[in-house]
């Protein structure tokens, strides 16, 4: 324990905010097990409430599983949906339930659907059946990193069998184009970005939506044909796309949207918050040591004869509070000699 005690003062202290990125590749056949070693689909966790789905990097029911990201799917009260469509009711809630979450409420206290571009006060296309992939913590960290995200799937095929990944059709690469610089940020859950296919960031092009401090992604049902299925009109990709999101389970959705993921990558984003005190020994400072070995006799061991100068070796920096309780410790990698000829600055960081 200290018997001597210096004050660190504002110059003493400051604070810093590092940001570490690490590379996050996930490949279609982890997702579908189409050419991976979980054909049988062991890592994909079906749930008795039907209302989402589960994707591991092993099989779940294993020590060693790993979580990795939640699948599932809704459409609006406006999107001609009905009662007798399969869990009509269930698709209806996740929507209102994620869009309260990640949008948020209008004025009048509505729950407001997801906007094709963002840009809520004026209006325009709302996304009104979408897919959702959230993305587990364990790879998001404190956030995906702008400008990083990249999903490419295949739109083609039929929804018949949608235990298979159809290559018959083009693949849709879909990024957030030009995301680092901008950006929205008018939603209650943080920062998003506008998901494009193609290399330019045209409104006609965007695909959906991801919000980065979330881990959310969410996908229009218009990535499979060329107008949402909420209009009058099912002509062309959009007809089977209605079929599967109205004719069939949440379940069954999430296997039609998994199996033709082909690839998903991004950055992940740990924010490391640290604050950096500088512990100074001036010449005439800390040339005594507190340990009680310090002293032989009454007389300083390190001293052969009374006129040398006293000296000490620095192994330890404690950090106390203003009444003197012991809050820190560092360590030095070696003990570093201190004499009345020289002076030291010692940095001593804490990270959280």
């Amino acid at each position: 324990m200290a018997t001597t005690f210096k004050q660190l003062g504002q110059n003493d202290v400051t604070n810093t905010r590092t940001q570490l990125h690490e590379a996050i590749p996930m490949t279609g056949s982890l997702l579908s097990g189409t050419y991976g070693s979980f054909k049988s689909e062991t890592n994909v966790k079906n749930f008795s409430h039907g209302m989402f789905q589960s994707v591991y990097d092993y099989p779940y029911l294993s020590s060693s599983a790993n979580h990795i990201v939640d699948i599932t799917m809704g459409y609006t009260t406006g999107s001609n949906n009905t009662t007798t469509h399969k869990q009509n009711g269930k698709k209806v809630q996740v929507y209102n339930q994620m869009a309260q979450v990640l949008m948020g409420h209008d004025v009048s206290g509505n729950i407001q659907q997801f906007d094709r571009d963002g840009n809520i006060l004026a209006g325009g296309t709302k996304h009104k059946e979408v897919y959702f992939l959230s993305f587990s913590r364990l790879l998001v960290k404190d956030e995906i990193k702008k400008g990083t995200f990249s999903l490419t799937m295949m739109t083609g095929g039929g929804v018949g069998n949608p235990g298979t990944l159809n290559n018959d059709g083009s693949p849709l690469v879909l990024t957030d184009l030009n995301a680092n610089t901008d950006f929205r940020v008018n939603s209650p859950a943080g920062e998003y970005g506008i998901l494009y296919s193609g290399s330019t960031a045209q409104t006609s092009s965007a695909m959906g939506l991801i919000y980065y401090q979330a881990g959310i992604v969410v996908l229009t049902s218009s990535i499979f044909g060329t107008s949402s299925f909420a209009t009058s009109s099912y002509a062309g990709g959009m007809v089977p796309v209605k079929k599967a999101l109205t004719g069939t389970t949440i379940q069954e959705n999430c296997n039609f949207i998994r199996h033709r993921i082909a690839n998903i990558s991004f950055n992940n984003t740990t924010e490391l918050n640290s604050t950096i005190y500088f512990c100074r020994a001036n010449h005439n400072e800390f040339n005594y040591s507190s340990n009680p070995s310090y002293l032989s006799g009454s007389r300083i061991r390190v001293k052969e004869k009374a006129s040398d100068n006293p000296n000490s070796y620095i192994t330890t920096i404690g950090l106390y509070s203003p009444d003197n309780e012991l809050l820190a410790v560092a360590k030095t990698s070696e003990p570093i000699k201190k004499t009345p000829a020289n002076e030291f600055t010692l940095r001593v960081r804490l990270d959280y």
